[in-house]
């Protein structure tokens, strides 16, 4: 069978992976006795046999209770909706704590959290789903859910955030909260592109930012703005400066070689001990193609609109550059016009004529409209860091993480996850809800175009929730509830499909 996926994907094509997979190609992996691959038509359209083979990542932490909870929950929908006719073919394959423990270190002798077999197969197979991974802060390894998303050029991260009814929220009316997110997956400062203060890159690259491209003659030569002698001494120079300028009419020359001599006689001292240094991008090509996904989702799901979020008013030529690209492939790509006494456009929808209002705002602004207007947005557009905590502020809306799908998608595949992080505290419990993992599960059925296994699952966990049998992170705050074990809520969703 063919579909057209969730975001259409370009017909297939060499394309250059890089990144953080260790290791050589080591075989760990057992592929299932049955089943066939996902594969692209010439078309550029996907052919999704009746046993399709799914890698799929256990995950860490609560990883080890979610993910077969999600497996049984998938496998009962797909046999009630085509009576044996389909089925999927699981393929474990590792990342995070597991591979750890399977695969040889690399040739650096560091362990192996993210093998070259497991990107390489999930390549290869198209489609896969995983669960929480580990990420450490501050330091050690470099997040594993990043390197993924940059390996594969899975450049959309697609948050559908909607309210099931009877999970507890702190708003008033969360039924009113239903948006999609498209996040950028693959920019901003997620890239990993960054230095310890201190390091030896650190310094180098501040004495390079203040010697030859001047950032401290705007960002440090001020009277206030420096700490210690560096500021007076900066000042006063300042003050010379203006007064040799006066009688020589050479204000640029003289101003730029004396701030560049002050930089270099007190960098070393005052800045290079304490400072972090991190690069944040943002590509024409990278902006335009999420936009441009956006808006077709628009179009195929019949929404209202498009939102913008960005934080241009501060960061003019990453964020504000965001925005101007994604107006800019609205009005070449879609046809977009401005709107009367604003800078807000519109598109038709080709397939019912209805208007899509394409549409921007700041993001601190919009963390507040979410709140007071949540009806107001629909499709949602944005860089990486403001889509991270976009997406965690809505699910919070809507019942919280646990219950928030996720789906990490490129051109060439998709990798489907739980959006939670993985609770070690809870890990082997049997207690954490597996909402998030089952959600994702039945995205991913949909981009399969298994749609009615696929409404089984939504129909089960509503019915589920509405029944009160629900896991003890909604039950500690539901009057009368049952609360029920990981296993048994995936029980309770099978048996109210």
């Amino acid at each position: 069978m063919t579909n057209e996926a969730i975001i259409p994907p370009i017909p297939p094509g060499d394309r250059k992976f890089t990144g953080g997979s260790q290791g050589t190609f080591e075989n760990k992996v057992v592929a299932p006795s049955v089943g066939k691959k996902i594969r692209y038509e010439t078309d550029g359209k996907l052919w999704v046999p009746d046993n399709p083979i799914i890698p799929f990542i256990e995950g860490d932490g609560i990883g080890v209770d979610v993910t077969p909870a999600m497996i049984k929950v998938v496998d009962a929908a797909v046999e009630k909706a085509y009576k044996g006719k389909r089925k999927i073919a699981w393929m474990e394959i590792y990342a995070g704590e597991k591979a750890k423990k399977i695969y040889q270190k690399d040739i650096y002798g560091n362990d192996t959290w993210l093998p070259a077999e497991t990107v390489g197969l999930i390549r290869e197979h198209i489609v896969a789903i995983k669960g929480p991974l580990t990420t450490s802060v501050g330091g050690g390894i470099r997040s594993l859910n990043v390197s993924l998303r940059q390996e594969l050029d899975l450049y959309i991260c697609l948050r559908p955030v909607r309210y099931f009814d009877g999970v507890p929220s702190p708003l008033k009316n969360p039924e009113l909260t239903d948006m999609v997110i498209f996040r950028e997956n693959s920019e901003d400062i997620y890239t990993g592109i960054e230095w310890k203060a201190g390091s030896a890159e650190a310094d180098k690259l501040m004495k390079f930012l203040c010697c030859e491209m001047e950032v401290a003659e705007s960002k440090f030569l001020c009277k206030q703005g420096t700490a210690h002698d560096f500021s007076k001494k900066c000042w006063f120079g300042m003050k010379f400066c203006s007064f040799f300028c006066s009688l020589f009419c050479k204000k640029g020359a003289v101003h730029n070689s004396l701030c560049r001599c002050l930089i270099k006689k007190n960098y070393v001292h005052n800045f290079s001990k304490e400072c972090g240094l991190g690069v944040k991008f943002c590509t024409k090509e990278g902006t335009q193609r999420l936009v441009r996904a956006a808006i077709q989702y628009a179009i195929d799901h019949d929404r209202q609109s498009v939102t913008l979020v960005h934080k241009g008013n501060i960061m003019k030529f990453t964020e504000g550059a965001f925005k101007n690209w994604g107006y800019q492939l609205a009005c070449e790509e879609f046809g977009a016009s401005p709107l009367e006494g604003g800078a807000w456009m519109k598109i038709q929808n080709p397939k019912n004529g209805k208007d899509i209002l394409i549409k921007d705002v700041i993001a601190d602004a919009f963390l507040q409209q979410i709140l007071l207007s949540p009806e107001k947005y629909d499709v949602i557009a944005c860089m990486n860091l403001n889509g991270d905590y976009i997406s965690d502020a809505l699910a919070a809306q809507v019942g919280g993480i646990g219950i928030a799908p996720g789906a990490n998608i490129g051109d060439r595949c998709a990798l489907f996850e739980a959006t939670h992080g993985t609770a070690p505290k809870y890990a082997g419990k049997n207690k954490a809800n597996p909402g998030s993992i089952i959600l994702s599960a039945e995205m991913m059925l949909r981009h399969m175009d298994w749609n009615e296994a696929a409404d089984l699952m939504i129909k089960g966990i509503t019915n589920a929730i509405k029944n009160k049998t629900i896991t003890y992170d909604f039950a500690r705050f539901t009057q009368d509830a049952q609360e029920r074990k990981c296993s048994e809520f995936a029980d309770d969703i099978i048996e109210n499909m």
